[in-house]
């Protein structure tokens, strides 16, 4: 039987999931074929499951044993990160939701099956107050209007709420009516962030931000630490299935509170500090400067003191730590254990050929993309490491999408 993670059973939505899986069999998303965001509408969660499970094994099968894949017990609105693109339909109604598949055509979504409810209720809202403060949505084309996006993030725990508005320039009329109007809509939010993208970029987030209401954050906990989440901060979008991801990635690390443990691509930090509770001393390191200072504070507000973090390339940083301990005379590199997250396209040599140099006794190499998992795994397993475990975690219910934990031990 797979493994099911538990979920908080208090969280708006989650309790009809039974109900909704079973209109998701019989009548399927309204906005599948426009919206392409889901691969496998009107497919059995079971099945998906399934075909996951083949993905990997083709990929990483030939390296190591692939455990069953854990599997979500309620596969829906789990999304914790709702973005929306905001245009005008060619009636003149505004309208919001994503990019048709290929393109910049705007598919108007008044409500996800896979996206946090409460967030999808704001967005609808915020349409909705647009007209009243004389909002005019961004036109790509032209360059002109001022609303572009909105992102809204919400903690699975904490229940906070932020709202990032992205605008085409810094003057929002009304900024504080505005706020009030959508509070008074929904007192959940807990921080408005105005941020200013005037660039002709795909890019959602600009440089500038201001803070219209509370902290400019939010904070959630995972596994057991707190996290404060800016509006840039990378944090996984599935609450539930992290848990089970980053648990079994600490499990791979077989830590006994000695090992000396850099986590690469570490972001504000949410593995190493999970790992540093079994770990002797853990090195954070992130080339991000605004995520390593989220970092920083997060290692404070969770009392954590036996981890550091450093702003820097990681594969530069464990080449010139390797270089530190062969200058000092002592054998290998200096950590036990490395853990590394990287971005889909996967890693790079010169950074695969760094933890070659710094030679840790374990890496646990965390991936959301098999086939470029599989590339880095056959550089790996050619320098000096056997696979050993891989785990698939089911982090994107109802898409393509499938996260990896592999473990890789020293031969």
């Amino acid at each position: 039987m797979r493994e099911k993670t538990k979920y908080n059973g208090n969280a708006p939505g989650r309790q009809n999931s039974h109900k909704k899986a079973e209109r998701q069999k019989n009548n399927g998303c309204p906005y599948a074929k426009k919206c392409g965001g889901c691969d496998y509408q009107g497919t059995s969660y079971e099945k998906q499951l399934k075909e996951k499970q083949k993905l990997v094994q083709k990929y990483v099968g030939k390296f190591c044993k692939v455990q069953p894949i854990i599997g979500m017990e309620h596969p829906y609105h789990y999304r914790n990160k709702v973005h929306a693109v905001f245009d005008i339909a060619k009636g003149g109604a505004i309208i919001s939701g994503v990019y048709r598949a290929g393109t910049h055509e705007v598919v108007n979504i008044d409500s996800c099956e896979i996206e946090d409810e409460i967030s999808g209720a704001i967005i609808r809202d915020i349409r909705g107050l647009l007209r009243s403060f004389k909002i005019k949505t961004y036109d790509e084309d032209t360059g002109y209007g001022l609303l572009r996006h909105v992102l809204v993030r919400r903690g699975f725990h904490s229940g906070e709420v932020m709202v990032v508005l992205v605008l085409g320039s810094p003057i929002l009329p009304s900024k504080n009516n505005f706020v009030k109007a959508l509070r008074k809509l929904h007192p959940e939010i807990s921080t408005v962030v105005l941020n200013v993208n005037d660039k002709r970029t795909s890019m959602v987030l600009g440089d500038k931000e201001t803070v219209l209401y509370g902290k400019g954050y939010i904070e959630d906990t995972l596994c057991g630490c707190t996290f404060r989440i800016s509006p840039k901060s990378f944090y996984q979008v599935n609450p539930v299935q992290t848990e089970a991801l980053y648990r079994k990635a600490v499990a791979y690390a077989k830590l006994t509170g000695k090992e000396t443990v850099i986590d690469a691509y570490c972001g504000i930090g949410t593995i190493g500090m999970i790992a540093a509770k079994q770990a002797g001393k853990v090195i954070g390191v992130e080339l991000n400067r605004d995520a390593v200072r989220d970092a920083v504070i997060n290692a404070r507000r969770n009392s954590v003191k036996n981890i550091q973090f450093y702003q820097a390339d990681a594969g530069k940083f464990m080449v010139g730590m390797a270089e530190e301990q062969r200058e000092a005379g002592r054998a290998g590199g200096g950590a036990d254990v490395v853990f590394m997250d990287p971005p889909r396209a996967g890693s790079d040599e010169a950074f695969l050929s760094s933890v070659v140099k710094l030679a840790p006794r374990r890496v646990v190499y965390v991936s959301c993309n098999p086939e470029t998992l599989a590339r880095d795994l056959g550089y790996l397993t050619k320098h000096g490491y056997e696979a050993v475990e891989c785990t698939p975690v089911d982090m994107f219910p109802w898409t393509k999408h499938c996260e990896t934990c592999v473990l890789l031990s020293k031969c």
